[in-house]
């Protein structure tokens, strides 16, 4: 195996840095309603929001074009009666296993939540997005965890629920 002195791997990292990333254009509303039908044919759309099902969890994308700004969610529970040892725990996920998605409380509710920039959301993005959503609400209670990697220095345990998060951005080749 080739060794490599720290100043060619400066160089590399350099030259890696120098050639710009092969972008994706913005992400429309038309083009997002395509990704999601692509995943789910009978998700449903409605003016700037759309509902779909991903391992029979439902998922929720609203939008705001003027905003520039999209959330994916799911409902898990009442927020009402969370201990505190369960916020406290939502919230270490949120530091360091729930990644790009996270644990909300709204409208009395406890939600899985993926919030981005609707412009600069790519494909790949939006279904790991999704895909942490789902993860997230199925491990409540258990692992608190995306699926995607853990984030270092935090309290959550490495077990990972990375497949379907792979699974997504597979199916959504062809898309």
């Amino acid at each position: 195996m080739p060794r490599f002195t720290p100043a060619a791997v400066v160089l590399f990292a350099s030259i890696a840095l120098a050639i710009p990333a092969q972008a994706e254009d913005a992400m429309t509303l038309d083009r997002l309603g395509e990704i999601i039908t692509g995943i789910d044919p009978e998700a449903q759309a409605g003016g700037t929001a759309f509902q779909m099902t991903v391992e029979d969890v439902p998922i929720f994308v609203v939008t705001d074009p003027n905003q520039d700004r999209m959330r994916a969610m799911t409902p898990i529970r009442s927020a009402d009666g969370l201990s505190e040892a369960e916020l406290q725990r939502m919230m270490q996920a949120n530091f360091d296993s729930a990644l790009d998605a996270r644990y909300a409380i709204a409208q009395g509710r406890l939600w899985s939540v993926f919030i981005h920039p609707l412009g600069a959301l790519e494909k790949n993005q939006f279904l790991s997005g999704i895909g942490q959503v789902v993860n997230l609400a199925v491990t409540y209670g258990g692992l608190y965890t995306s699926g995607e990697l853990t984030f270092g220095g935090g309290d959550s345990r490495e077990l990972q629920r990375r497949a379907l998060i792979d699974e997504l951005i597979q199916k959504g080749e062809d898309i």
